[in-house]
């Protein structure tokens, strides 16, 4: 027998907003939604980046594959702290003076410390609204100085930054029975060690997850299958190098991120393809062909 209305609701809106339920969510950035006290999330991600569309003429094809382990913490209900580690392996061949040449390195990148607090929190019978500022920096835990038999690598290619980077922004969260919406605009300083400094980066980010499965229900707290749709406008400055500014490097991209999320009572399935709609980049700058990630997220 089929659940009626009032009690569907009933479920439906306990399974999505009860704060001890794993929620849907963001792929490629985070959510304005905050842990309850005292509880823990952990989330691990495997990404791949290739970028392999070169007009320098090098032939040079970039790619990279990283674990991002994210641990996080409740401090109460408005407070949330978070840890982010990378393991990084960065290879980049290229062409110099008619030799094919492959740089390549691998280990711990630089680590991610942030904090988010609740600045706006409204609930209603079948929604719930979250806005929440984050700040943070990035530690100069990878090595930064990485060379192979043809000399120091280059900075695209280093575990890490040499610097310390602050960073922090605005997240806000739309939540409903059906479907979520996040929104996010966030920025980070890049400072200068070693006499190098990668252009700062502005992202404007948003997020539509939508419940694809189940469509009707029988009873119980069943779990879901959301498609998620995403879009990163992100813009970096040009890169620093001994007091002159590197024109061929940064400038303007636009992504659109498809995805899928199986979302369970403590977990979270995850899985999308990001893809260049827009690459304005300066110069012989080096454009993206895309990124994969696939991972999930454990509430404790």
């Amino acid at each position: 027998m089929g659940l009626s209305r009032p009690l569907f609701m009933v479920l439906l809106a306990a399974a999505l907003l009860w704060p001890h339920r794993a929620p849907a969510g963001p792929i490629s950035f985070n959510s304005a939604l905050t842990l309850s006290s005292g509880e823990f999330v952990f989330r691990e991600q495997g990404v791949l980046s290739q970028s392999g569309d070169d007009p320098s003429g090098a032939e040079r094809d970039r790619r990279s594959i990283a674990s991002l382990s994210v641990l996080g913490y409740g401090v109460d209900e408005d407070i949330s702290v978070f840890a982010v580690l990378p393991y990084l392996d960065n290879r980049l061949d290229v062409t110099t003076g008619g030799e094919r040449r492959t740089r390549e390195t691998s280990g711990i990148g630089d680590v991610r410390l942030f904090g988010r607090h609740v600045v706006v929190r409204k609930n209603w019978p079948a929604s719930a609204f979250r806005l929440s500022l984050f700040a943070g920096i990035e530690t100069p835990t990878g090595e930064d100085n990485e060379s192979d038999r043809f000399g120091r690598l280059p900075a695209s290619v280093q575990l890490g930054s040499g610097s310390w980077d602050p960073f922090g922004g605005v997240v806000a969260t739309y939540q409903t029975l059906d479907f979520q919406i996040d929104g996010q605009l966030s920025y980070q300083a890049n400072t200068e060690a070693n006499s190098f400094a990668f252009g700062d980066v502005a992202r404007a980010d948003t997020s539509f997850q939508y419940r694809l499965w189940p469509r009707t229900f029988s009873g119980g707290v069943p779990n879901f299958l959301y498609g998620v749709l995403e879009a990163n406008l992100i813009h970096q400055g040009k890169n620093h190098d001994h007091g002159t500014d590197d024109g061929n490097s940064g400038g303007l991209s636009l992504f659109l991120t498809p995805g899928l999320q199986l979302v369970g009572r403590r977990w979270v399935f995850e899985a999308s393809v990001q893809l260049p709609v827009v690459q304005d980049l300066n110069g012989t700058a080096l454009e993206s062909d895309y990124v994969v990630r696939a991972g999930f997220r454990v509430n404790f």
